[in-house]
């Protein structure tokens, strides 16, 4: 009578959207060929719709639309190669894009093709001239420093040279033509004697090419070296980089031959100089002059360039989404089968029931605009697969539906923990982060993300600040809570204040020497908020705070752990499971109960009376000796029967757990299948009552002895579980009374002893290390130990107890969950 009310009662509970996933429902569509590009686009722009793929056994190449993607990527790519050349033009985006009525793609490909030869060949002809340009500034360099080692080594005497001989011969000078152009030719004819070759290389191989030349000449040279004035960008490598010239004169063909060689593995641009003064100084005149010519025709050239850049710009967003929409819908398209005609695509897929009217008008919008003769059908079908898990989240709950689908997304219809994560995680976080100051600074944080939000959310980030603002919410509550415990706690970066009034205790004389020794005594009603600010620096301090947090872990614990238990009903209650609740659930809650229960319970009483009992005491003989007298650790009548009756309750409830479930799982289905051959039962008498022949039925015996050691490793797991979960909670008070010490550490041993100097220099530097010391350790490092320990206590200490997180998630075809990675 009492469980068919308890069921009237949550029928009659109004339902939330996120405890459950939407429900789904499996549908056929048979598409006409002349409608399936305009079908899947509008399905796109509605994003409620998931296509199962009914080509996996095709590689993508064998697919029907494969050349429609590659034509996307391809164009993928050229837009790419737009937008790289833009960035590196240091164009700004327009703030107002030009407006453009709609082409088609093929229209699109073609431009895209045209913009792209056009760009190549300026950026090939820059590269060309750029190149000239940066050979002819080191002509001109190599000019101006070799004409001092020439007009130097002619004061020299060497017994091999004429002073009027030239490494070069002058034939090659005649009056005919320019004589630049006569010397950059190469293969000039030499005549013997002392000759030179000029040229100039990276100055990080210069002691490397020195050695080189001198091993390979045997010392038979002069090198002569001048670094340049200003940086130098390499014609190959187009970088600014150091640069050396050099001179080197020797003597003979075959030392020509090797410094040549050796100039050419080194990387080093030899150019050709002449002896003759009035030469150099026509052939520099002649320099300037190109050089001239072609920095006005780079600038023209760079002009021109981002003139066509600046209008692919306009346009660029525009057309990237265009190309990713389109290889979308032909990478969906792949997903379909043509059937027997060849004149009608099949698709099958998933959709929420709650979108099923907007998804057949949609379609039959593309009927209409496709000028089809043929309507879409929309034929609603049985599936064997589970369907996909889909929860409509906001902005607000997307980041704590992600702390839950890390750990795995919930089954079809599976209670949601996210519902409970949402207020549960960062009030656990901020048990163990308790201080109001730190809360404060996590605040401040938090609404600068909300703030600039809208802002935020268009830029780029680091994957370390993606993470940190999509969390913005979840640190919003955290700050919160961890300002409300840290009230509780009474800390502000260590410090209690008197927020709420006087301290209920006071000295026993005015000079409060004894206040560390024989203790304060209590004058007044007890503080009417949290931590009495007088327990801080007193003789009892820590065993106090001790007790009070491991008490409340252990509370917190015990609640959450009986939470997830609740949570296993409802899960049985929603899928008609009565075995589950007769055989899991309530030994369950039995065992939990009778021993961590009656421990919070106990907690309780004592707060509530102020005993002096001993908790551990009392639990360890409740096993070893139950029936002894509890003696002063009794803390109401009638104890000692009460855990006998809760030690035997917990002993039934093991193999209550163990041996029913399997035995009557085994009996339904002999029951029900007979003499037949069916699929594993599942624990739902939801799925014992579905019809023989339906497509859920899979054609697999029943496993007894499977299911019987999963249901002992479940029952094994869970007894275990509950001793190491609740002690697992104290990681609460082990984290809560971590930080308090670190803050306490970092504000008397840094900040006060720093201020007990009276040098500004010194309190200065203590008030700059107080200040990392909070900003790294207890806001950054402590803020992540704390968030991963509340993880921890909620995947593992909460969610096993119901939540198996085997499902997978509802993905749709939708244009605006398209990133740059599907390009």
């Amino acid at each position: 009578m009492v469980t068919r009310k308890m069921e009237q009662f949550i029928d009659n509970m109004p339902s939330v959207d996120l405890m459950r996933s939407e429900k789904m429902t499996f549908v056929q569509l048979i598409i006409p060929v002349e409608s399936a590009h305009r079908a899947v686009t509008y399905l796109g722009e509605l994003g409620l719709f998931q296509f199962r793929d009914l080509n996996d056994d095709k590689s993508p190449f064998q697919r029907t639309f494969v050349n429609q993607v590659k034509r996307c990527a391809e164009m993928s790519r050229k837009l790419r190669f737009f937008k790289d050349q833009i960035n590196k033009a240091g164009l700004m985006s327009s703030p107002h894009p030009v407006l453009q009525p709609d082409i088609e793609l093929e229209e699109l490909e073609y431009q895209l093709a045209e913009h792209e030869h056009e760009l190549i060949e300026l950026n090939s002809n820059s590269e060309k001239l750029h190149q000239s340009y940066n050979e002819l500034l080191e002509f001109r360099i190599v000019l101006q420093k070799a004409h001092g080692f020439l007009a130097s080594n002619h004061s020299h005497e060497f017994p091999e040279r004429e002073l009027e001989e030239h490494v070069y011969s002058n034939d090659g000078f005649v009056d005919t033509g320019s004589s630049l152009e006569k010397e950059m030719k190469p293969g000039s004819s030499y005549q013997s004697g002392l000759r030179f070759i000029s040229g100039i290389i990276c100055k990080s191989k210069v002691l490397r090419f020195e050695r080189m030349l001198f091993r390979a000449t045997r010392g038979n040279l002069l090198f002569n070296q001048a670094a340049t004035d200003e940086l130098i960008e390499d014609p190959v490598s187009n970088e600014k980089i150091e640069k050396t010239v050099f001179v080197v004169f020797f003597s003979g063909e075959q030392a020509r031959t090797k410094i040549l060689k050796i100039c050419e593995t080194f990387g080093a641009h030899c150019y050709p100089i002449p002896e003759d003064i009035t030469k150099q100084r026509q052939i520099s005149r002649e320099v300037s002059s190109r050089l001239s010519d072609l920095e006005a025709t780079l600038d023209a050239g760079i002009r021109h360039r981002n003139k066509a850049l600046a209008s692919v710009e306009a346009h660029l967003a525009k057309w990237i989404n265009m190309v990713r929409r389109e290889k979308a819908v032909y990478d969906t398209l792949n997903m379909l089968n043509f059937d027997v005609t060849k004149k009608c695509l099949v698709g099958e897929g998933w959709c929420p029931v709650f979108a099923k009217t907007q998804i057949q008008e949609a379609l039959q919008r593309a009927t209409f605009d496709s000028s089809s003769q043929v309507g879409i059908i929309f034929h609603p079908m049985d599936a064997v697969e589970s369907p996909p898990t889909y929860f409509r989240i906001n902005r607000f709950t997307s980041a704590y539906q992600e702390i839950v689908d890390a750990y795995g997304v919930a089954r079809y219809e599976e209670a949601n923990p996210a519902v409970y994560t949402v207020i549960t995680f960062p009030f656990l976080f901020a048990v163990m982060f308790g201080d109001w100051g730190h809360g404060i600074c996590l605040l401040l944080g938090a609404l600068v993300l909300i703030a600039r939000e809208s802002k935020l959310s268009k830029q780029r980030l680091g994957s370390f600040m993606e993470m940190i603002f999509g969390g913005r919410y979840v640190l919003l509550l955290m700050s919160l809570f961890s300002i409300y415990c840290g009230l509780i706690y009474n800390e502000f970066f260590s410090v209690p204040f008197h927020i709420f009034g006087k301290s209920a205790y006071t000295c026993r004389d005015t000079s409060c020497r004894d206040a560390r020794t024989a203790g304060l005594v209590k004058s007044r009603n007890t503080y009417p908020f949290g931590v009495d600010p007088s327990w801080r620096g007193s003789r009892s301090e820590l065993a106090f705070l001790n007790s009070l947090k491991m008490k409340m872990s252990i509370l917190l614990g015990v609640a959450q752990m009986n939470l997830g238990i609740i949570l296993s009903y409802f899960n049985a209650h929603y899928f008609g499971s009565s075995v589950d609740i007769r055989y899991q659930f309530v030994p369950q809650m039995i065992f939990l109960n009778s021993l961590f229960g009656y421990l919070s319970l106990l907690i309780v009483v004592k707060w509530c009376n102020g005993s002096q009992a001993d908790l551990y005491h009392v639990m360890i003989y409740m096993f070893l000796s139950p029936t002894d007298n509890l003696g002063e650790n009794q803390l109401f009548w009638g104890q000692r029967p009460l855990q006998i009756v809760l030690l035997l309750l917990a002993l039934i409830a093991i193999p209550w757990m163990l041996f029913p479930k399997p035995f009557i799982l085994k009996k339904l289905h002999h029951e029900r299948f007979q003499g037949r051959t069916y699929g594993m039962l599942t624990t739902t008498e939801m799925d014992l009552e579905e019809e023989p022949d339906s497509a859920r039925q899979h054609h697999e015996e029943f496993n007894f002895s499977e299911v019987f050691v999963h249901q002992m490793i479940h029952s094994i797991e869970f007894v275990l579980g509950a001793v190491s979960n609740t002690a697992s909670y104290l990681r609460l008070w082990a984290l809560s009374l971590a930080h308090s010490e670190l803050s306490t550490v970092f504000y008397e041993k840094v900040l006060l002893l720093a201020w007990g100097y009276d040098n500004l220099v010194i309190r200065l530097v203590g008030l700059a290390v107080f200040a990392f010391a909070t900003a790294f350790i207890l806001l950054m490092m402590e803020t992540l130990s704390a968030f991963l320990h509340a993880l921890r206590l909620h995947w593992v200490e909460f969610q096993n107890k119901f939540y198996h997180g085997d499902g997978y998630k509802f993905r749709p075809v939708s244009f605006a969950s398209l990133t740059e990675d599907d390009d």
